[in-house]
Order: C-alpha cells, then sequence, then structure tokens
C-alpha cells in the first residue's frame, strides 16, 4: 500500500548488562532517544521496572520529564507504567503534570507489571494483577477526563478525588495498554478506546495472537461504543542492522549471550529455548527477530503488516543494547534513511518518478543542450 504511513519509535525497557555502570547506562538511554529525536522517529517509551538489576529505569516519568527538555520532536510514552504498584490518583496527578511539562508530547502506557519479581517485593499476589490493572484503569480514565471519584478497593481507597490540573493535551493524554499473550490488555484496552501495545514477540505463532488480541479489542471497543482504530495500535519487535548480513551478526555478538541469558533467568518467558546454539539464527529464522540489512528490514515490516491482518498504526523497535553503542546508532540511522520512507506514504516515490521523467527523456535534450553550449563557445571565440 504507497498509502500507509508507519509511526516509528522504540520500546525501550532499558535492558543494560550488569558488568555496566548504571549511571552512564541511563545517560546513554538518555542520549540514544536524542539521537532519534534528531532521524524524526516518532516516539520512544520507557518502562518502569524495580528488580533483575537489567531493566534499570525505576521511574519513567522522572526520565521522560528529562528527556523532554532535551529534545524538540519525539513524543514520550510510558511503556509502561504498572498500575497495581501505584495509588491511581497521584500517579494519575502526576502523568497530569508530565502532559504540561512536555506541552502535549507524553503519551501514557500502562499495564499489569511484566517482571514477577516486582510484585513478589511489592507483597501482590501474582493472580491479582491484572485484576488490579482494571480496577486502576478505569479510575485513571475519569481522573484524566476530569471527572471526580469516590471508590475503595482492598488496595486503594477514594474520596471525591479530583486532579488539580486540566489535560493540555486536549482532549486528553494519548494512552495505551501493553498486551502480550494473555488478552487482558486487548479487552482494557477496547473497552476504553485507548491505544494497544502489542509485545512478546513478532513469530508467526506471535503475529497470529496479535491479530487475534486486535479482534478481541475490536469487540470490546464495539460493544462500549468506542472505535477500534488501526491507527492506534503499535507492534513491538527487535530489529539490529547493518550494510551487511554478516556485520548486523557480528555486531550482535557484542551482548545477545547476555541479553538472551536474562530472559532465561528472570523473565516470565526465555527468549531462546534450551538447546539453541547461535542465538541470532533462531531469532532471526523465527521471525522473532531482524538481524541484517536494510532491505531485510524492510522485508521484515512486511511481514509484520501481512501478519497483522489488515495493518496497523506504528512499529516499536525493542530496545536491546545487544550491540555496541555505535553500531546501535548506526542501526538506528540506517533504518530512518532507507526503511522508514517505504512505510511513510513511499515518501520517496515522487523523487523516483521526477528522476525517471528526468532519466527518459535525456536523449532529447542533451543534443540539443550540448549544441547550444557548443554555439555560444564558438560566438564569444576570440578572432585569430
Amino acid at each position: 500500500m504507497d498509502d500507509r504511513y508507519l509511526r516509528t519509535g522504540i520500546f525501550l525497557a532499558p535492558f543494560h548488562a550488569v558488568r555496566e555502570n548504571p549511571t552512564l547506562a541511563i545517560e546513554r538511554d538518555m542520549a540514544l532517544i536524542e539521537h532519534l529525536d534528531r532521524l524524526n522517529y516518532h516516539e520512544a517509551w520507557v518502562g518502569e521496572h524495580h528488580s533483575g538489576g537489567f531493566e534499570i529505569i525505576a521511574s519513567p516519568e522522572m526520565f521522560l520529564a528529562a528527556a523532554a527538555q532535551r529534545t524538540r520532536h519525539i513524543r514520550l510514552g510510558t511503556g509502561v507504567v504498572s498500575l497495581p504498584y501505584h495509588n491511581p490518583f497521584t500517579l494519575a496527578s502526576r502523568m497530569m503534570q508530565l502532559d504540561h511539562m512536555a506541552r502535549g508530547r507524553c503519551m501514557f502506557g500502562v499495564g499489569p507489571g511484566a517482571l514477577v519479581g516486582d510484585a513478589l517485593r511489592l507483597g501482590i499476589e501474582v493472580a491479582d494483577q491484572r485484576r488490579m490493572m482494571n480496577e486502576g484503569l478505569d479510575v485513571i480514565m475519569e481522573l484524566m477526563q476530569n471527572r471526580t471519584v469516590t471508590q475503595r478497593t482492598d488496595w486503594f481507597n477514594l474520596v471525591d478525588a479530583q486532579l488539580q490540573l486540566k489535560p493540555y493535551s486536549q482532549p486528553m493524554m494519548e494512552m495505551a495498554v501493553a498486551c502480550s499473550r494473555s488478552p487482558v490488555g486487548a479487552v482494557a484496552a477496547g473497552r476504553h478506546g485507548i491505544g494497544l501495545l502489542s509485545i512478546g514477540g513478532t513469530s508467526d505463532e506471535a503475529l497470529k495472537a496479535h491479530a487475534a488480541n486486535w479482534k478481541i479489542y475490536s469487540e470490546n471497543a464495539a460493544a462500549n461504543g468506542k472505535v477500534a482504530d488501526r491507527r492506534k495500535w503499535r507492534i513491538v519487535t527487535l530489529v539490529h542492522i547493518a550494510p551487511t548480513r554478516e556485520q548486523a551478526r557480528a555486531d550482535m555478538a557484542f551482548g545477545l549471550e547476555e541479553f538472551c541469558r536474562y530472559f532465561k533467568d528472570v523473565t516470565t518467558f526465555p527468549m531462546i529455548p534450551e538447546g539453541v546454539s547461535d542465538p541470532a539464527e533462531y531469532l532471526t529464522s523465527s521471525g522473532f527477530a531482524c538481524i541484517g540489512t536494510p532491505d531485510d528490514c524492510i522485508h521484515h515490516f512486511e511481514r509484520l503488516w501481512l501478519g497483522s491482518d489488515g495493518g496497523f498504526g506504528g512499529v516499536l523497535l525493542f530496545a536491546h543494547n545487544a550491540a555496541d553503542w555505535a553500531a546501535t546508532q548506526r542501526s538506528y540511522e540506517l533504518m530512518a534513511r532507507y526503511v522508514h520512507p517505504h512505510f511513510q506514504r513511499n515518501a520517496n516515490a515522487m523523487r523516483q518518478a521526477s528522476y525517471d521523467m528526468a532519466a527518459g527523456t535525456e536523449a532529447s535534450w542533451r543534443p540539443v543542450s550540448a549544441q547550444a553550449v557548443a554555439s555560444e563557445i564558438e560566438r564569444y571565440k576570440p578572432p585569430g
């Protein structure tokens, strides 16, 4: 489709090996967002985590407030805030403040909490997280629309709660819910008519699950009088590109093993099955990732588009830090230069048409032009 427009961005947990200097790692996360802002990426979503040692941003709204001061165009989202960990009134207050500080460039992504270790340390039963997310989201949606809430649950008690600020964004800040394997996120997002962030991989099986969850989203949106707008749907995928496939693989040797080990040892779902000796080959061949060239990335994104069964609004790159800093910057630059135009209403189509037109008429005008130049040279040639 020549008229499609995919927004581009990153999903930044972030992931940093435990042997790294944490201060410098967080500063590099900030430098990455500045780099993407210059390259005209649309969005950066930053996560919240409190345990495990790898994902070391505990307060995405604090990080994004600083990022808003150091960038000009890129939109900044929480990707995501874990609702069971926060009183919904104070969280909504902080996000409304951020909406003003970022002059409408911030987005509010929410979820139940992905790391079991976080919930355990907060004394939250894992079985309660999704129920708590829904309870918190229902309240936050009311508060963000300037309504007053009185509600008591087993984990918060609000009495005539109303925010002090009206939203800077009109009519309200953009919001989204993370959705992985469980359809809970799709149900919640559809019920409120807000965005959907599909995480959990892009293998053929995962794409089928994402498409099924979008159908669930659409059904719940319709049941609640909301419109299922595919432009509100983002899919997260893992990508690293270089001028050659060999270089891309070599780049990822820097930290891919540690990255995959973290998912095996700490997170809910291992990224690589037991017995896999070549993680890069597995991730690429399974469709979970694209580790290759800009052309390979174009084919990968086309596959995501087809697998979505109707299209989606944005592709978010899983910020893995498995390549070193220089190679990481180069990958994002190559993508901005050679991949994004293909998915943004074929941005170079008119340039190519103009080039082809000029090249197609060269035979007719070049001899005439050459003769005109020769005639003028002869005209002003000194006598003798």
